[in-house]
C-alpha cells in the first residue's frame, strides 16, 4: 500500500463529517411527522437520498449477536451471553441457555469456528442461532488487529491453531461426559483441520468427537475461483507491498502492521460490485415507496456486511502463503512451529464436509479434498454433502442452510461411527 494509505482513508472519513452531520439534521426534518412535506414523493425520495447517503459514508461498529431466547424441546429458554475463555486476539463467547431447575437436557457441545477474513464473528449469527436448540454452542469472536496495543504480541496462523488447542481443552475438561463437536466456516476450514491433526498425533484427550468444515479452502488447486487464482498468480510479496499498512494513531493498536479490513470489504464488494449497486437502488425504491420490511432486511444485511475488522499482517500474510500461495496443506508441507501436521494421525474425530454448489469463493471440491487426507479414518466416520443452489453464504447462513444443511449435520453427529453416516454421503 502506498505510504500512510490508512491515515488518507481516516483523512477522508472524518472529512465527510460535516456532510453527514447535515444529513442528521436533513432526516429529523424530513421524518418529522408534522413536517407535511414529507408526504410527498419528492419529500420521499429526498428522504431516501439522505438515508443512504448516510449509510455509504458511516463508520460501522462492531455488531452483537443480541439472542434472548431460544426453543429448547419446544420451551422459550432464555439466553445469556459469557465470556467463558479469553486470550489477547480471542474471546471465546457461550451462548448459556437458563434452565429452570432440572430441566436442562443432556446436550453436546458446539465450537463454531469463526473465520478471521474482515467480518466479525456475528456475521454467522444465523449459523449460531440455528444450532442453539441442539447444543451448548460456544463461538470465536476474534480481535480487532488495530484495537490490540503491541504490547500484545504478535498473532499470526500458528498462533491461530494454538488458540484452537486451547480452546478445545479448556471445553474438554469440564468432564461432564458430554461429546464436543467443531465446526469451521470457511477460513478456519484449514487451522481448524491442522488443529486436530496435532491433537490426534499427540493422542490428546481432548480431540473433539467431530469437525465440520463448511466452505473452507482445503485444496484451493480444486476448482480454483477468481479470489484462489489471483492469490497463486501475485504470490505473497505483492500482498505485502500492496495491503499492508500500518495502524494509524488514534487506535490502541497504533503501529501494529495489519491487513485493513477495509481493503477486505473493498475486494468482496468489487466481486460482486452490480449486486451490491443494486440491491442499493432497491433500498432507494423501497424507501421512496413505503416498503418497510423490505428496507429493514436490507439494513440488517448491510449493518452486519459492512462492519469489518482488521487483521494482523502476519496472520493475513502466512494464511495467504499457506493456504492460497504454496497449499501446503493438501501437498503434506504444512507445519506448525516446526511440527508437521500429519492429516494420516486423525483417527477419532469424524469428519464432514459441507459445500455449496454456486460457491465463488471456495470451489466445489476444495473442502472435499480433506477426505482424501484422513487416510486413517474408517469411511464409517466421513460423509460429504453437496448443497445445491447456494453460494458461499448460503453454506452457512439462509433457509436452505436451516432447512437441509442443519438436519445433516445433526444427523451426522447423532449417527456416529454407524452406517447411518455412510448415507449421508453426497458426493
Amino acid at each position: 500500500m502506498p505510504p500512510f494509505a490508512y491515515e488518507l482513508h481516516e483523512i477522508s472519513h472524518f472529512a465527510l463529517a460535516p456532510a453527514r452531520a447535515m444529513t442528521d439534521f436533513a432526516q429529523l426534518w424530513l421524518k418529522s411527522p408534522a413536517n407535511p412535506f414529507s408526504y410527498t414523493h419528492v419529500g420521499k425520495k429526498m428522504m431516501a437520498t439522505v438515508e443512504l447517503f448516510e449509510r455509504l459514508t458511516r463508520r460501522y461498529g462492531k455488531p452483537g449477536f443480541g439472542f434472548e431466547a431460544t426453543l429448547v424441546g419446544g420451551k422459550p429458554t432464555p439466553i445469556v451471553e459469557r465470556v467463558v475463555w479469553e486470550r489477547p486476539f480471542c474471546r471465546l463467547i457461550r451462548f448459556e441457555r437458563q434452565f429452570d431447575g432440572g430441566d436442562a437436557p443432556q446436550q453436546a457441545k458446539l465450537l463454531i469456528v469463526a473465520p478471521l477474513s474482515g467480518h466479525y464473528a456475528t456475521l454467522l449469527r444465523g449459523t449460531v442461532e440455528a444450532f442453539l436448540p441442539f447444543y451448548d454452542v460456544y463461538v470465536t469472536d476474534w480481535a480487532d488487529a488495530k484495537t490490540q496495543p503491541l504490547s500484545a504480541g504478535r498473532f499470526d496462523l500458528d498462533d491461530y491453531i494454538d488458540y484452537l488447542v486451547g480452546v478445545c481443552g479448556h471445553l474438554s475438561k469440564t468432564h461432564d461426559g458430554l461429546d464436543l463437536h467443531t465446526l469451521g466456516v470457511c477460513q478456519p476450514a484449514v487451522p481448524l483441520f491442522a488443529a486436530v491433526a496435532l491433537m490426534e498425533a499427540e493422542d490428546s484427550p481432548h480431540s473433539p468427537a467431530s469437525m465440520t468444515l463448511m466452505g473452507g479452502p482445503i485444496d484451493t488447486r480444486r476448482s480454483p475461483t477468481k479470489v484462489n487464482k489471483l492469490a497463486e498468480e501475485r504470490g505473497c510479496d505483492w500482498f505485502k507491498q500492496h495491503c499492508i499498512s500500518a495502524v494509524p494513531l488514534g487506535y490502541r493498536g497504533a503501529g501494529r502492521e495489519v491487513y485493513p479490513g477495509f481493503l477486505q470489504l473493498a475486494g468482496f464488494m468489487g466481486m460482486n460490485l452490480d449486486r451490491h449497486v443494486n440491491a442499493h437502488l432497491e433500498l432507494f425504491n423501497h424507501l421512496v415507496e413505503g416498503d418497510g420490511d423490505s428496507a429493514e432486511k436490507h439494513r440488517e444485511f448491510y449493518d452486519e456486511y459492512l462492519s469489518v475488522l482488521d487483521l494482523t499482517a502476519e496472520f493475513y500474510l502466512q494464511t495467504v502463503d499457506t493456504v492460497f500461495v504454496r497449499h501446503r496443506l493438501p501437498r503434506g508441507e504444512m507445519t506448525h512451529r516446526g511440527v508437521k501436521v500429519n492429516p494420516a494421525a486423525i483417527r477419532r474425530t469424524a469428519l464432514l464436509t459441507v459445500e455449496g454448489e454456486n460457491d465463488d469463493i471456495s470451489g466445489v471440491g476444495q473442502t472435499l479434498a480433506a477426505h482424501d487426507l484422513c487416510v486413517n479414518l474408517p469411511d464409517s466416520m466421513k460423509a460429504n454433502y453437496l448443497q445445491e443452489k447456494v453460494g458461499h453464504y448460503g453454506v452457512f447462513n439462509g433457509s436452505r442452510f436451516r432447512n437441509q444443511i442443519v438436519p445433516r449435520v445433526l444427523d451426522f453427529h447423532a449417527a456416529g461411527d454407524t452406517a447411518a453416516a455412510r448415507m449421508l454421503s453426497v458426493v
